[in-house]
């Protein structure tokens, strides 16, 4: 039987119930909290919930367990403030699961992650980053289709089928409403045509890749083109276009290059525990890094979670993993 840990999950105040903030009944819509938290108890673990909205000194008082469990995503309602509370967690000496300061501050700036991977060698898309500066500069020698979007957001925030643009006007356009509705810098970078894929990543000093999964776009010319926001979240929408996630079909010298790209990317980046990269395959066999995700969601039914399964690792030892695998990296 599994060793009984006392797990303290940290989840921003907005994913919690009102009024089951304990997570004592199934909520109509499960989230990720939910299914972590009532794993955790099927495990056996002594579980306690704890609510991180704007005062860290509270929630510090408060941390006396084995592990933290992270599922925080901001801080104060800025995604960029994520790294603050592993920081105090640093600070604290408390083990936590998934990445530290240093690898989410590096995963959440789009720019620096790409410069980081594309200085050593591994493809990205050529990007450009614009500042809420009124007027918005162009370099001529930008190259179209571009995909613009939030600098700092992540879950496919800020895309839509509008982000893709393909001219000058446009681009000009789609960054200042950017910048307006999210208060901050826009990142515009090339959009790769080809296969989408996801490779989750487990572990640390070894770490190994699970089964690549694909997002397959309909031939619909009028559908997505890429995992906008409405792709990723909304089933209905996913349907009418007939957007499906599913395992990749490549032959294993593809897959075995994607793995050590992936796994090279992992670890420039700083990730820990978990993690999973986004990438596209083009036509002429190049990979290209889309992007590097630290902490992605491990809901039921997620991509990684999925991924795992495939791997032959259902959801309780897929989390069990995960405990077993941070609380083996503070020894």
């Amino acid at each position: 039987m599994p060793k009984q840990f006392k797990i303290t999950v940290l989840a921003d105040s907005a994913a919690l119930p009102n009024k089951d903030p304990q997570f004592l009944k199934r909520p109509q819509k499960p989230t990720t909290e939910y299914y972590v938290i009532r794993t955790l108890r099927k495990l056996g673990h002594i579980v306690k919930i704890i609510p991180v909205e704007n005062s860290l000194a509270a929630v510090a008082k408060q941390l006396k367990p084995d592990l933290v469990f992270n599922l925080t995503e901001e801080f104060k309602g800025d995604r960029r403030k994520d790294k603050v509370i592993t920081s105090m967690l640093t600070k604290l000496k408390i083990p936590f699961t998934g990445t530290n300061s240093a690898g989410l501050a590096v995963c959440r700036d789009k720019i620096l992650s790409k410069r980081i991977l594309a200085k050593h060698k591994i493809n990205v898309p050529n990007c450009l980053l614009f500042s809420r500066a009124k007027k918005v500069k162009v370099p001529r020698s930008v190259k179209f289709p571009m995909v613009v979007k939030p600098a700092f957001e992540d879950g496919s925030e800020g895309i839509s089928n509008a982000s893709v643009v393909n001219n000058i006007t446009d681009l000009k356009k789609r960054v200042r409403f950017v910048t307006e509705k999210w208060n901050q810098p826009a990142v515009a970078e090339e959009y790769v045509k080809g296969r989408e894929f996801y490779v989750g990543i487990l572990g640390n000093k070894k770490p190994i890749t699970l089964p690549v999964m694909e997002c397959k776009f309909s031939r619909n010319a009028k559908g997505p083109c890429l995992v906008t926001y409405r792709v990723k979240w909304n089933e209905e929408y996913r349907r009418k276009w007939n957007v499906r996630f599913g395992s990749a079909k490549l032959d294993d010298r593809i897959t075995e290059k994607i793995s050590q790209v992936c796994k090279k990317a992992y670890k420039l980046l700083h990730l820990r525990d978990y993690g999973r990269v986004d990438l596209r395959l083009t036509q002429a066999g190049k990979i290209v890094i889309l992007e590097v995700n630290a902490n992605p969601d491990v809901k039921y039914g997620g991509e990684l979670a999925e991924a795992a399964l495939k791997a032959g690792t259902p959801y309780e030892k897929f989390i069990e993993k995960l405990i077993l695998t941070a609380i083996e990296r503070t020894k």
